[in-house]
């Protein structure tokens, strides 16, 4: 259980981006009184929350409903996530699963940026729901495995709210490098927790006989 919570988290970690998002967050309120921006913290925090474990409850079965395999659901999760950790790993200036230049420019013009771009996409974007459905799949109906990772889901998120409220002293301390050094080592982390998602789903589609 203890792996299965690590690379909930690692995963979770990687994906929603708490010190990006931090930074930012940083970069978007730098006139906002305090209690202005807390008020906005807990806001995007809690939509992205809302986001993210309702894609993790109840996109797996809705997938199902549609007659997507778990298989698929792994190969097609571990194929995004394998994109996102490349993105991470080789720092793209446009990032697929991050803000698009359109996007950061009518950001700078939000009077409320909670919802976006900070909630979705930045946090509760494709890649963390993603990840979320792929995680509760490979759970595999175990509530033990499963409230692990709800709980890492719950930790991350409660440490992008920290890292929110203390965004503006984060962005001054830890430096453009340090984060592009801590992004790339999740980055790498991400990607091999998306290849093995890419084995175990083509593994259990059986489009390739095992050899005994």
């Amino acid at each position: 259980m203890l792996a299965a919570a690590l690379t909930s988290f690692t995963t979770f970690f990687a994906t929603i981006g708490p010190i990006e998002a931090a930074v930012l967050f940083a970069t978007l309120t730098p006139q906002m009184a305090e209690a202005e921006r807390r008020r906005i913290a807990v806001r995007a925090t809690l939509i992205a929350a809302v986001i993210l474990f309702s894609s993790t409850l109840a996109g797996g079965p809705l997938l199902r409903q549609l007659g997507v395999s778990i298989p698929a659901l792994q190969t097609a999760g571990g194929i995004i996530l394998l994109m996102i950790g490349l993105d991470m790993v080789f720092a793209r200036p446009t990032s697929a699963f991050k803000l698009t230049p359109s996007e950061g420019v009518e950001a700078q013009r939000k009077d409320d940026v909670a919802v976006f771009p900070l909630a979705t996409p930045l946090l509760a974007g494709p890649g963390a729901m993603s990840a979320g459905i792929l995680l509760a799949a490979n759970a595999h109906g175990d509530a033990v495995a499963l409230s692990m990772t709800l709980v890492a889901l719950t930790t991350v998120m409660a440490l992008t709210f920290v890292l929110l409220l203390v965004a503006h002293d984060l962005s001054r301390f830890i430096g453009v490098t340090a984060q592009r050094v801590l992004m790339r080592v999740f980055g790498i982390l991400l990607a091999a927790i998306a290849v093995q998602a890419l084995f175990n789903g083509i593994g259990a589609s059986g489009l390739i006989a095992s050899r005994a």
